[in-house]
Parts: C-alpha cells; structure tokens; sequence
C-alpha cells in the first residue's frame, strides 16, 4: 500500500510540473511561475521520499542493527530544505517583477490549468495522509503534507491571478506570488523541525506518560515489586521500549520472566500500529539498596525521567 501511495505521488508530480510550466510559460505570471517552481521542487522531493521508503522498509544489518528507519527524518528534513529554496526563489522572481512591471498574457487559460491541476492535488495530498497515517509513515504524512501545501498554493494563484484577470491591476500578481512563499517557508520550516525532533530523538511525553501508567498499573496488580532506568525512542514507525523490573528476592527466574511478558504485552498494546521492541532487564529488589539513585517511588513517576528537549 506504502509503495503504491508513492508510485501515484511520482507519477501525479510529473502532471503537475508538465502543467504548471505550461501555464507558467503561457501567462508570463510570477504567481503561477512560483507555483510551477514549488511543483518542481516536489517532484525532487517526491522521488527522494520514494527512495527512502524502500530504504526505510530494508531489514536490519551488520552496519545498521536498528534498521534503517531514521532516513525517513532526512526525507522530511530535505523535503522541508527543499521547499526553503523554491519558496526563496519565487520571492526574488516576485521582487523583480514588483520592480520592473510583470508582462501578463492569456491568463483565462492559465487559470483554467492550475485549478484543474488543484483539484488533482487536493485528491493526492487527502490520500497520501490518509494512507501515511494508517501505516505510520512518516515519509507518506510529509509527501502528502507537500502536497496539500502546493494545493493551496495554487488555490491562492488561482484567486490571485483572477483578481489581475478582472482588474488589470498588473501588481497584484507578484504580491500574490509572495504571500505563496512565505505560505510555503511556514511549510519548509514544520518540515525542518519534525526532522529535527526524530533525528534527535526527542521522546514524546504523552508516550512517556502512557508507559509510566502501565509500569504503575503493574505494580498496583502486584506483577512487579517496582521499576526504574525507563527509556523509550521513536524511528519512523519503530518504537524501542527500554526498563528494568524489580522482583521479591525469592522468586524464580521463570516467574518473573513469565511477569515481565505480561509487562511486556500490556506496553505492546500501547502502539498498535507500530512495531515495538521491549527489552526489559530484571533484578532483585535489593538492587534498590546498592543503586538508590535509579529507584523511581511511584507516587512521582517522571521524577527521574526527563523527556530530552
């Protein structure tokens, strides 16, 4: 489903370019030609996107023990770079024709081209979200969010350029085609950020709190004595789950195995659209007395857990 959604991304780019450098050329307007300048930069972002989905989905290796998920931040994070150099190439084209006057013709057709073109793209960005989100891809969500942003670029052309249609008023058409670019820098810059967060690592506090309640709740059900040392990460739709269970003393191995499972099951169930990995690491109670700075009271369970910024 992942690669099919990305394949109809690629081939509806190529439309799009085909069609907005058509119009572009046809009108002479610095609005459309911001539009056809974002379209083209999609469709590199498109076909990097493609490339790291199949990266993303390849197994474990030697070099790479964790899998190679992270590459969807650097498909965001390009993606967002990307859009950062279309959006500041269109505000110099618009400056320019602010200066020197735009030179404007058959804008009837053009318009007619973008908001067809518009309606094809709000279709692709409602399906390529949609699909991401069912599937936790965040290559997708970003592929889509791309897209939905150059939807409402062009809806704005498309009122802008009709404005200049009706009123001859030949400066509206680069002022129209600012105001799109710094709708896509807002764009580029949630891109850059989300990219940012993974490739860091940020942990998320609603997962973290959600994991603490479980770890909690084993304790309130007397499955653990206490817990401690609780780490969790996020890659794409990885999720790696990291704590260590407290046991009474006299208990055998088997049944605090068997325990931890349970443990293990009820984390599971946390994130039933990702593929989660626990490891949990068990000890004696005791362990409390020779390491008190790792004990965590469950009446402050974020004490000694701090999501990283």
């Amino acid at each position: 489903m992942r690669r099919r959604a990305m394949i109809v991304s690629l081939l509806v780019s190529f439309l799009m370019l085909a069609g907005k450098v058509g119009a572009a050329y046809m009108t002479g307007s610095a609005a459309i030609f911001s539009d056809a300048v974002e379209s083209v930069i999609h469709l590199f972002a498109t076909a990097f996107a493609g490339f790291s989905l199949w990266y993303a989905a390849t197994p474990p290796d030697t070099n790479h023990l964790y899998g190679h998920g992270k590459i969807a931040y650097f498909a965001s994070g390009f993606e967002g770079g990307l859009i950062l150099v279309a959006a500041l190439s269109i505000i110099y084209s618009a400056v320019h024709d602010l200066l020197v006057g735009p030179e404007l013709q058959q804008l009837g057709a053009g318009l007619v081209v973008i908001a067809a073109l518009s309606v094809v793209n709000a279709g692709l960005g409602w399906y390529l979200i949609r699909t991401g989100r069912q599937h936790n891809s965040l290559v997708l969500v970003s592929n889509g969010q791309h897209v939905m942003t150059d939807m409402w670029t062009s809806v704005g052309v498309v009122g802008g350029v009709g404005l200049v249609w009706l009123t001859d008023i030949v400066w509206l058409d680069p002022v129209v085609a600012i105001l799109v670019a710094c709708n896509i820098l807002w764009t580029a810059g949630r891109l850059i950020r989300r990219s940012a967060r993974g490739l860091m690592e940020r942990a998320d506090t609603e997962a973290t709190e959600r994991i603490l309640d479980t770890l909690n709740r084993a304790m309130e059900h007397e499955l653990i004595e206490n817990f401690h040392q609780v780490r969790h990460r996020r890659v794409n739709d990885q999720v790696w789950v990291e704590y260590h269970l407290l046991f009474p003393e006299d208990m055998s191995i088997t049944e605090a195995h068997d325990r931890s499972h349970l443990v293990e099951d009820a984390v599971n169930r946390l994130f039933p659209k990702d593929d989660v990995h626990v490891t949990a690491h068990l000890e004696p109670v005791a362990h409390d007395t020779y390491h008190p700075e790792d004990h965590q009271e469950p009446t402050d369970p974020l004490r000694s857990f701090e999501p990283s910024s």
